[in-house]
């Protein structure tokens, strides 16, 4: 082998070698920080939204940027915000039903799911970093929480009324603790224990394989190398990874059918494609967002369903942080307990809701 030749192979083993180190990195470190979307840092347009249409249709959050969005009854503006990530509702929930006299429950497709506009279908680059950030600016966290913010103006409420579903619960804690002054009362159903990564415990894509049959074991182990590739995850499309989290489905139905937990619950005709990814490379696989939840100071339920795949133990992350938290159980209910124990879902946020106009 000529000196050229080794010398070439050097060189090439030190890029790669950067290179690898460099991705590492940028897979442990988290591209959002809470703080970001306030200071509107990475941010792809200012935090006021264009002027609406006078017409009823989809919310203008920001120019190109549509939101699709339905709401269910009269009163005080509420925001719901879905969870998945990526899995919008496609109906209103009939545990708040009984409360449609009293409040609008506002649903919305988030950025790049369901019918809102996906603003990103593939790349041309294969900058990793570059990237990363495109897709933060794009469809990350940064932008999920401003465009709650852009809601809040667009609904005219000085404060908000949020409930969050899952993730949803999740990023509505992040927003909370972004706009601390902006939010009247938090409900968070079920939320994912994501405020500290990494997670204590085995994290969704665990618990799913340790509880599937025997036989669905390898497609799925080959589906989660598929899903977990982030090293060619930009030679990808936005169809490409609609199709792998769709493709979850069949594995999560499988592993809780034998739990009593599966609801029947109407699914969007598409999920999150490039969001989805977007809130994972958001995260990182290292961050501790606690103490910028702890200057909550809004009250906040956090609700639990007994036979949710998620513990106790995991809920209740939520209710050791927020300072005026209260903490309920749903008897008889799985991760949708406001499909599966309606009634007294809608008696728990009732009550709380009560007792926030009360104070």
């Amino acid at each position: 082998m000529s000196t050229g030749t080794k010398i070439a192979l050097a060189l090439l083993l030190l890029v790669l070698t950067v290179g690898g180190t460099l991705f590492w990195q940028a897979m442990q470190q988290p591209l959002y920080e809470p703080g970001m979307v306030r200071s509107a840092e990475a941010l792809s347009a200012p935090l006021e939204p264009p002027a609406q249409p006078e017409e009823a249709g989809p919310w203008q959050v920001e120019p190109g940027i549509e939101l699709h969005h339905f709401s269910a009854g009269e009163g005080r503006n509420v925001l719901i915000v879905h969870g998945g990530p990526g899995q919008p509702y496609v109906e209103p929930w009939p545990g708040l039903e009984p409360l449609t006299g009293s409040y609008r429950f506002h649903y919305y497709d988030q950025r790049g799911a369901g019918r809102s506009t996906r603003p990103i279908d593939s790349f041309s680059s294969r900058n990793f970093y570059q990237n990363a950030q495109e897709l933060e600016q794009a469809l990350g966290l940064s932008a999920q929480i401003a465009d709650v913010e852009r809601i809040r103006r667009i609904l005219g409420e000085e404060r908000l009324i949020l409930i969050g579903h899952s993730f949803g619960a999740f990023q509505a804690a992040l927003y909370a603790a972004e706009f601390p002054e902006r939010v009247e009362a938090l409900i968070l159903v079920a939320p994912a224990p994501l405020l500290l990564m990494p997670m204590e415990g085995p994290d969704l894509f665990g618990t799913i394989e340790d509880m599937l049959p025997e036989e669905m074991l390898a497609d799925y182990q080959d589906w989660h190398a598929q899903y977990m590739d982030f090293g060619s995850l930009f030679e990808r499309s936005d169809d490409e990874l609609v199709a792998l989290n769709q493709a979850f489905g069949r594995f999560y139905v499988a592993a809780m059918a034998d739990e009593g937990t599966i609801t029947d619950v109407p699914q969007p005709e598409r999920p999150g494609g490039w969001m989805v990814h977007a809130m994972y490379m958001s995260m990182g696989r290292k961050h501790d967002y606690r103490p910028a939840v702890e200057a909550v100071e809004a009250p906040a339920l956090i609700l639990h369903a007994a036979e949710d795949f998620q513990t106790e133990a995991a809920s209740r992350t939520y209710v050791e942080v927020l300072p005026q938290a209260r903490f309920e159980v749903i008897d008889g209910a799985g991760h949708m307990m406001f499909y599966d124990r309606p009634a007294e879902f809608a008696e728990a946020v009732g009550g709380f809701l009560q007792d926030v106009e009360l104070r």
